[in-house]
């Protein structure tokens, strides 16, 4: 017998996973990643009390922080990331016949955004280390037909951008980042959503910074890039050339952008003041997930069949994901087993990202066949769960982390 947690939620898997009743959880995996406090309550407020309630001047100050946080010329504030992500894929022109290579191991909002356009995702397969996209597999996956690459950093760390922007300027690719799980991660000193032609951001409520349960938001550097943003977040408009008057000959102009149409996919006030207060935490927020992440690493070390996070050197891990692998051969349990006994009778609640974007049935029908990315297909079949992970944990949480791991590898061993 299982129940939905928030039953009066229609979101489904976005707002809460389903609990067994007769499970007592000591760690129940949270879908709220980042702590309110009078700050933002003060924000939505004022917000509240203004004329304006949709891309006003807190929606203008959110954007000038949020790029000179990440260190480009322009932000771009959107009602999501997969909204980001659509304009982004219109404003580069996919149309139907191009190809866009992308990894398995993520949301299906990386793949809808291509798909929307008509375009074909093309899979490459993972690091078995890092989870994200491996450059190498990139490489092999070209054709005359490949217009973009859509990266993913997974977890919270970034992906090798050096080599794989490399591989863009050979082959005159664009490369947009799918940043939701990273913002102010780094690679080699730079901020996610810097090094790529765009960066697109998530506010969801589980991420690391959140504008009331949903929000995102656009990074580039390019000027043309920048005019269809503007254009296709907001239904096409834009002033008259030579107004004199502001009802002469009518409030606004729509103008198409390389053919391309938009949406209103903008952001309201009370988001973006939410938003303001949360990117001054934003850096505190995230050393909070990087001190406990490093905490429960060091706890797990030595238990044989268990793989604790992997650090890229390279990289600044802000730990979106606490991602543990279970090693099937050398545990003597596949990792099911593992997640019923530590779910069951160890009380941590784990879950699962993300099964290979291919495996949905949309994709099967689209003639996306089994195997195409061995790596991704074990990792999530057989290897990854992720234990809850926010900056509210106490230390008795990342102790019972800790100690539910161990005692679940334990028991299934025997």
């Amino acid at each position: 017998m299982s129940k939905n947690v928030g039953k009066e939620s229609e979101g489904g898997i976005t707002s809460s996973y389903k609990v067994d009743d007769d499970v007592v959880l000591k760690v129940p995996y949270s879908f709220f990643g980042s702590i309110y406090d009078e700050e933002e309550e003060k924000a939505v407020l004022a917000a509240m009390k203004q004329d304006s309630l949709t891309m006003g001047p807190n929606v203008q100050e959110f954007q000038a922080k949020f790029a000179e946080y990440v260190g480009t010329k322009y932000a771009f504030a959107v009602s999501n990331c997969t909204t980001a992500m659509h304009v982004c894929s219109q404003v580069i022109g996919l149309r139907p016949g191009d190809e866009v290579i992308v990894t398995p191991n993520t949301f299906i909002a990386t793949s809808l955004v291509i798909l929307k356009e008509g375009a074909r995702p093309v899979y490459a397969d993972i690091d078995p280390r890092t989870f994200n996209i491996d450059p190498k597999e990139i490489e092999k996956k070209i054709t005359n037909r490949t217009k973009a690459i859509y990266v993913v950093h997974y977890g919270g760390q970034m992906c090798d951008m050096d080599p794989i922007m490399e591989i863009a300027r050979k082959y005159h690719l664009v490369v947009l980042e799918d940043c939701a799980h990273a913002p102010g991660a780094e690679y080699k000193g730079r901020k996610a959503g810097s090094i790529g032609d765009f960066g697109c951001f998530s506010f969801h409520s589980l991420k690391n910074m959140t504008t009331l349960g949903e929000g995102g938001m656009i990074t580039c550097n390019n000027d043309r890039y920048a005019e269809g943003i503007e254009k296709l977040r907001c239904m096409n408009l834009e002033n008259w050339k030579d107004q004199t008057d502001y009802w002469i000959p009518s409030h606004f102009d729509v103008v198409d952008f390389d053919g391309k149409w938009g949406n209103n996919y903008r952001m309201n006030e009370a988001q973006a003041a939410v938003g303001i207060a949360q990117l001054k935490k934003l850096d505190m927020l995230n050393a909070k997930r990087i001190e406990f992440g490093r905490y429960i690493t060091e706890g797990l070390q030595g238990i044989k069949g268990i793989t604790p996070v992997y650090e890229d050197p390279n990289c600044k891990h802000v730990y979106h994901l606490y991602t543990i692998c279970v090693e099937e051969e050398e545990l003597g349990a596949s990792r099911d087993d593992f997640l019923r006994v530590l779910y069951r009778e160890e009380g941590i609640q784990g879950i699962l990202h993300y099964q290979p974007t291919y495996h949905f049935t949309g994709l099967k029908r689209l003639g996306y066949g089994q195997n195409l990315c061995p790596i991704a297909e074990k990792f999530f079949y057989k290897r990854e769960l992720n234990t809850p992970h926010h900056p509210r944990l106490t230390k008795d949480d990342l102790d019972a982390i800790i100690e539910g791991v161990k005692n679940a590898a334990r028991k299934v061993r025997k």
